[in-house]
């Protein structure tokens, strides 16, 4: 087959505007977030990077194994880290964090608001109300819970919100975003061994101070991705962020449902803080449940959590009633059951008849 090339086409600064407006909006944030030139991981440790100074105490919220990679990166950058760890079949309460900041007075606190890999999820607004309360420069990995989860990022005084498209915005990885507040801007500032001239350093891709546009397109930014996650952005705004979310809360709802039909459970402890991206399903050891490979959208546990739990990826396009139903189908396979209760009590969840 012949395929023409047709040219590569630059992205344009109207593009480059669409995409820092939308992310503002999809934000509640009026001031335009960094675009990172790479998955967010990227620019997790960019934030870490910047933040991270001799002298500085900084609280970090380890309910799973990207908390944890965030506290090493913290050290690294020479700042005295107190941990605040919980078993990953958890989420960390309030008062643990009320104690500990009670106790090490830190100046800034970081967390990861919704653990794909776990399953739980972080009690964000309350997290965010009691560092208000104490002045903390507040710092939240949400990566995954953009889309699937309320983020207003000046209502709630978030000061480094890191953010990813490839889970509940159902787009890109190849490009992400960083959403900074004035406060946070001044503690990179303030921080001299903040990286400059790096990948890792936010300061030399602040947006203009005056909120203008700027005058050309910055050459890092990946095209395709970028252009990517515009459409992704669009689809979101014209679904309505209010219904993305409810309809992550409904796979999420409906998967806790179809799991309990077929006999198995819940890895997280707690049903409030369920993820409304990812369904964890405990195993403990059992041999028919020991899959290596996903199979469509049931994965293994990562890492330390391999044989322990199965994670049901219902986020993005597969938080539906059809992707959360292939997945219990999935899982009966497994078990070797008749999958007909549990899609009938999943499809109760979503309104639907068998």
């Amino acid at each position: 087959m012949n395929v023409e090339y047709t040219g590569f086409v630059p992205l344009t600064l109207t593009e480059l505007n669409t995409l820092t407006e939308e992310l503002s909006r999809l934000l509640g944030t009026q001031y335009p977030p960094v675009i990172i030139p790479g998955e967010a991981i990227l620019g997790i440790e960019a934030v870490a990077a910047g933040i991270a100074a001799p002298g500085r105490t900084i609280l970090n919220i380890v309910t799973g194994p990207y908390g944890s990679l965030f506290g090493q990166w913290l050290e690294r950058g020479g700042a005295n880290v107190v941990e605040v760890k919980v078993p990953f079949d958890q989420v960390v309460t309030v008062e643990a964090v009320a104690a500990a900041i009670e106790q090490y007075q830190p100046v800034a606190l970081s967390f990861v608001q919704a653990e794909v890999v776990t399953g739980g999820s972080n009690p964000a607004e309350d997290i965010f109300r009691l560092a208000r309360k104490h002045d903390l420069i507040t710092v939240t990995d949400s990566v995954s819970a953009v889309g699937g989860e309320a983020l207003p990022v000046d209502e709630w005084e978030v000061d480094f919100a890191i953010i990813g498209a490839q889970k509940a915005l159902a787009g890109p990885n190849g490009v992400s975003a960083v959403s900074v507040s004035p406060r946070g801007w001044a503690f990179l500032e303030a921080n001299e061994r903040a990286p400059r001239n790096s990948i890792l350093s936010l300061l030399d891709l602040r947006p203009a101070e005056d909120g203008s546009a700027p005058l050309r397109v910055p050459p890092f930014i990946p095209v395709l991705e970028a252009r990517a996650l515009i459409q992704a952005l669009h689809a979101v705004a014209e679904e309505g962020l209010p219904q993305v979310i409810r309809r992550h809360e409904q796979a999420a709802a409906s998967a806790i449902a179809g799991i309990t039909a077929l006999g198995l459970a819940p890895w997280q402890k707690d049903s409030r803080h369920y993820s409304t991206l990812t369904t964890t399903v405990r195993i403990n050891g059992e041999q028919r449940l020991q899959i290596r490979q996903p199979l469509g959208i049931v994965a293994p546990g990562d890492g330390e959590l391999f044989g322990q739990l199965l994670r049901i990826n219902h986020f993005g396009r597969q938080a539906s009633r059809e992707g959360v139903e292939a997945a219990v189908r999935t899982l009966a396979g497994l078990l070797e059951q008749d999958a007909g209760q549990a899609v009938q009590a999943v499809r109760q969840v979503w309104g639907a008849t068998v």
